[in-house]
């Protein structure tokens, strides 16, 4: 029987601003997402839906996961492999198409990390555990969209 893991987090509606949902434009979209022993994270809708562009939104959250499983993945596989990554920056970006209904739905995630490692000599390894890694991120695994990878990956400077 595969081993199994569960994540619970909270997530409280803060944005009754007197009158709870008695129209469209009557309430806030904010909330927050809290999980036993972490500080909360502020969160809204996208400003594009009425939410507030100082708090973070699902569709950045879901990104973000994308691209930390990717590097979390990517630094397990290259430490196994011998490559020294000294710095790692994942600039990524999701696109999301809204549907005539109202809905919508994720159409891709592209990330771009820029990484350095400690020699040249390392450099296509490096580049070919990408693929890897996004083999073995689980939150990649669990989405019905492609996830593109264009990294880029350079040696450190030798003094």
């Amino acid at each position: 029987m595969p081993k199994t893991h569960r994540y619970e987090v909270s997530v409280t509606w803060t944005g009754n601003r007197g009158t709870g949902t008695s129209g469209y434009r009557d309430f806030a979209r904010d909330h927050e997402i809290s999980a036993p022993g972490l500080p909360p994270i502020p969160g809204s809708s996208d400003p594009a839906f009425r939410g507030d562009p100082a708090r973070w939104n699902p569709e950045q959250g879901l990104t973000a996961s994308l691209s930390q499983c990717h590097m979390l993945w990517y630094l397990h596989l290259c430490a196994v492999a011998g490559v020294v990554v000294t710095d790692y920056t994942d600039d990524a970006q999701g696109t999301m198409a809204e549907t005539p209904d109202g809905g919508g739905h994720f159409t891709e995630v592209v990330l771009r990390p820029r990484v350095t490692v400690a020699s040249p000599e390392m450099i296509e390894t490096a580049i070919d555990l990408h693929q890897a890694a996004n083999e073995k991120c689980f939150i990649a695994n669990s989405v019905n969209f492609p996830i593109h990878h264009q990294p880029t990956v350079t040696a450190a400077p030798t003094d």
